[in-house]
């Protein structure tokens, strides 16, 4: 402990990692190159390549802060929380479509995704982002209307839960998805497993389940739309002066629908046929007009307090076979606080008190874990979402308390969290071998080694844009769905966002991602999953992925733009082979490699003998070839 309290963080860092590692009889490799080191960092902080005007500046650079300089640099930066804001976002199973069989849009829910990348920018500290993203309408000041808008977008964390079916009467499984969603994301624990019975391997009751269950029946979930009830309702007007406006006309239109659902039912009763037939041509009359007059109105899909009500505990999970009620309150685990009988709210603030309690032994711990996880590749618990008696036990629990301490005592700040890992040698390590060490821990669980990296799917897209200069870094904003009175969606005619409508050269966290249809590319390279939290991405290696790089328009059309920039540029073969290996992998290309690509340009040169191609366009043509074949390379698809 004196030890520990007399070193930075980093050092400390060095000395559990180092302990463990002579505990194990494991050599810990020695320092990465800087070029390496650049390269990693660039893409650990931004998803980016760094540009080779940064790499020069930083092997330029003696001084004993050259690579500090360097993260706080990529910390500042815009970047930083459009990659670092997207981990979040697979935590969250984020989403632009509501996942009920018709898949409604949400065309709101991106302001919840520009508020999670807000946040990360401004290092808004982890216990207050929880906090925001589950009580952020009771925080919000009705006073400050940037305070009130940005508090009720935050909500939009809730309100992202799952839809299920064509009614409302399936509603109960879209609290079960933020209960699932709220224990493994934020808590590392599978409290879902706890909705038929008593959780079977961790101190989890049905009791605690449906305690926390009424807590989020207590609130009001905004309404997307469903093949029954298409029209949206609970939306949050970002006008306070607007919100009586939008609230009367969701509630005619939603009353609407309830009524046309109530006909065709039965459940009202007409004299004859005429009769019933009359007062469905007036429905869909009156239907239209409010349709017609319906305003484009700024809003949020969020949550707001509800009637307050403890749930009854559904027997063996079945909403019509109900048990005793279950007063709403905390984990028994970890407190088990209950709210006061008096309390008239629905209880999600004294929640968000308790999850974010320092004492609590969990919410650091589970976070400081990610962010290891997102560094490394790997977490200290390799079960991110389980922390229970099914999850892995941590590979240096000394070394994860620690952390979980410091990310407490600094703040709950997450950037002195990555300066306080990125400065550590143990981050700073090259990715090299040893094949001793490599029969003894195999899986690298102890970190005697920096584990070389398959860039995910949005830093491969993001990569190619940015070599390519066509990266749009303008920040995403809504979708250009179809007007909202539009929709017509059934689970035989779902919504499908056509591919080429929703396409842009922005950063990948700005694609329109749509739950029951995966967005091709990010499926193609393992993206996140938006229908369930993705605390770990699935890593696969497959021939289509190759065949993508041979065969995709997009990917033609960014090393078509990469041999523009590199043949413009430069005069010669050997100038513009120099260039190209600057900007795809940060170094000279090596004599063989040369010579290599000399042969190969020559091979494309004679294939174009005798075409009518003006000469610019066989150079471009030839120099595209060379482009396709260096980005599909390893070495441009990975970080050491």
């Amino acid at each position: 402990d004196r030890f520990l309290s007399s070193v930075g963080v980093p050092l400390a860092i060095d000395a559990f990692i180092k302990a463990k590692l002579d505990e194990k009889k494991l050599v810990p490799q020695p320092r990465a190159s800087r070029l390496a080191l650049i390269r990693r960092a660039t893409y650990d902080l931004t998803g980016l390549p760094p540009s080779p005007e940064q790499i020069d500046a930083f092997l330029k650079d003696t001084s004993p802060q050259a690579f500090e300089k360097v993260v706080d640099r990529l910390l500042a930066s815009q970047q930083y929380g459009e990659r670092w804001g997207r981990h979040w976002l697979d935590v969250v199973r984020y989403a632009d479509t509501a996942g009920d069989n018709a898949d409604f849009p949400v065309p709101s829910m991106y302001r919840y995704r520009n508020w999670v990348i807000a946040a990360f920018n401004s290092d808004k500290p982890y216990d207050q982002f929880l906090r925001e993203q589950l009580a952020g309408d009771i925080l919000a000041s009705a006073k400050d209307k940037e305070d009130f808008q940005q508090k009720t977008i935050a909500t939009g964390y809730l309100a992202n839960s799952r839809r299920f079916g064509s009614r409302a009467a399936e509603f109960h499984l879209t609290i079960d998805d933020t209960i699932d969603n709220l224990g493994k994301g934020i808590l590392g624990l599978t409290v879902g497993c706890a909705r038929c019975h008593d959780h079977k391997f961790d101190p989890i009751p049905t009791t605690d389940y449906y305690a926390l269950y009424g807590i989020f029946k207590s609130s009001n979930y905004a309404h997307t739309g469903t093949e029954i009830y298409p029209h949206t309702y609970g939306f949050v007007a970002l006008n306070p002066e607007q919100a009586d406006q939008l609230k009367e006309l969701e509630t005619q239109l939603s009353g609407l629908d309830n009524r046309i659902e109530d006909m065709k039912a039965g459940r009202i009763k007409f004299a004859t046929p005429e009769e019933k037939r009359k007062a469905e041509q007036e429905n869909q009359d009156k239907s239209r007009r409010l349709s017609a007059q319906y305003p484009y109105l700024q809003k949020a899909f969020a949550v707001t307090e509800g009637k307050p009500v403890d749930a009854r505990i559904m027997v063996r999970g079945e909403p019509q076979t109900l048990g005793p009620p279950a007063p709403r309150g905390f984990l028994t685990i970890l407190g088990g606080q209950k709210l006061p009988p008096e309390e008239k709210g629905s209880g999600r603030l004294e929640l968000a008190q308790w999850i974010t309690d320092p004492r609590n032994p969990l919410t650091a711990r589970v976070m400081a874990n990610r962010i290891w996880l997102w560094h490394f590749g790997q977490g200290i618990v390799a079960t991110p979402d389980d922390f229970g008696t099914r999850g892995e036990a941590p590979c240096n629990p000394k070394l994860l308390d620690y952390l979980a301490s410091r990310f407490v005592e600094g703040g709950w700040s997450i950037k002195k969290m990555h300066r306080s890992i990125m400065l550590s040698r143990t981050y700073q390590m090259a990715g090299g071998d040893n094949p001793q060490d490599a029969l003894k821990d195999p899986k690298n669980q102890y970190f005697w080694k920096f584990s070389r990296r398959r860039l995910d799917a949005e830093e491969i897209r993001d990569s190619l844009l940015a070599v390519s200069g066509n990266l749009d870094p303008a920040p995403g904003g809504e979708h250009p769905f179809p007007p909202e009175m539009q929709w017509k969606y059934t689970q035989h005619q779902p919504f499908l966002g056509a591919e080429e409508k929703y396409a842009n050269n922005k950063r990948s966290v700005y694609l329109m991602q749509q739950r029951i249809r995966r967005q091709p590319f990010l499926d193609l390279f393992d993206g996140p999953d938006p229908n369930a939290e993705t605390g770990v991405r699935p890593l696969t290696t497959t021939a289509l992925q190759a065949l993508y790089t041979m065969n995709d328009p997009f990917f033609h059309a960014q090393a078509d733009a990469v041999a523009v920039r590199v043949a413009m540029e430069n005069g010669t073969d050997l100038a513009r082979l120099r260039y190209a290996f600057r900007l795809l992998y940060g170094r000279s290309p090596a004599p063989d490699e040369v010579r290599e690509a000399r042969q190969f340009l020559a091979s494309a040169r004679k294939s174009l003998e005798g075409t009518a191609l003006p000469d610019y366009q066989r150079t471009r043509e030839v120099w595209a070839s060379l482009m396709r074949v260096l980005l599909s390379s390893n070495e441009f698809l990975t970080v050491d």
